[in-house]
């Protein structure tokens, strides 16, 4: 096998991203740098060599962030379509990192220095809340609730046809795609998803949806949607249908959150109000579009 799809396979990683450490000569075979074509026996060594995250300086950037809440243990952003939540290998400048790293100086170093204070993300093109530790008690308290449901969160999405039922469950398990890396699939050996969804709003080609995330998987809302046969408009990456509308990214936002407060113990709900993007579509189709 060749060496780059091997280690692609074994380490969950992108095919791209395998062969630029290969590139950079941070991978070796029995010692010796190779190229990503180099044909495996199978009684290799393989050698990788890691980047010290503490080696790797995020600078703080002036950038706008849309503050819902702050105190001192957290702090609730609105995060706008199109921004990054954390730096990676092709992404060092302008995401909500950097944004962070210059409004705050405290935040939860659990996940080290490339994901400072981050609990959860959102795909860049998807809009909307996010809360962000400060403390690593906080981040301890936040994951805890994330993770055993306590913590909720609903998205509002539009999506292409009409959905017949009223409200349904999606279940299906999701891990890498076979065929290309980049993606995520409904697969057998993934990890539980469930997504429950509710119509909001029908229109002649389009749903208007709340989904609301029983588990977190990479990709949940727009894999369990795309699987139902109703994709999310302009989610160029999980569908070809045509996006006749003025949006960059898929129409999906994180709309509210509901959280047990750290420090204080008090019930927690924010809401993120609908961009103007999503707005605007809702507008025209609305209008017989």
């Amino acid at each position: 096998m060749r060496l780059d799809l091997y280690l692609s396979e074994k380490l969950g990683k992108t095919r791209s991203h395998v062969q630029k450490l290969i590139a950079d000569g941070l991978i070796t075979v029995d010692g010796a740098k190779v190229k990503a074509s180099f044909k495996l026996n199978g009684d290799e060594e393989i050698s990788i060599k890691e980047v010290d995250a503490a080696d790797v300086e995020y600078l703080p950037e002036n950038l706008p962030l849309d503050i819902l809440y702050e105190d001192a243990d957290l702090i609730v952003i609105n995060k706008a379509r199109g921004m990054t939540v954390h730096p990676a290998e092709t992404v060092k400048h302008g995401t909500l990192v950097n944004a962070l790293l210059y409004h705050c100086s405290d935040l939860s170093g659990i996940n080290g220095v490339k994901r400072p204070g981050i609990v959860h993300r959102l795909d860049k093109d998807t809009s909307g809340v996010m809360v962000v530790a400060k403390t690593d008690t906080a981040h301890l308290s936040l994951a805890a609730q994330i993770k055993d449901k306590i913590a909720t969160r609903t998205y509002l999405a539009i999506v292409h046809g009409v959905l017949t039922d009223n409200a349904g469950i999606i279940t299906g398990t999701i891990g890498r795609d076979k065929v290309d890396r980049k993606k995520m699939a409904i697969v057998p050996n993934g990890k539980p998803a469930v997504t429950e969804f509710k119509v909001l709003e029908r229109f002649k080609n389009f749903t208007y949806v709340e989904c609301k995330l029983q588990t977190g998987r990479t990709h949940q809302i727009r894999i369990h949607m795309t699987a139902i046969g109703h994709p999310l408009l302009g989610d160029i990456k999980y569908t070809a249908r045509k996006n006749p509308f003025d949006i960059t990214g898929q129409a999906l936002h994180s709309h509210t959150l509901n959280l047990i407060h750290p420090t204080t113990g008090k019930q927690m709900n924010f809401t993120a109000p609908l961009p103007n993007d999503m707005k605007n579509i809702l507008y025209k189709l609305r209008g017989g579009l």
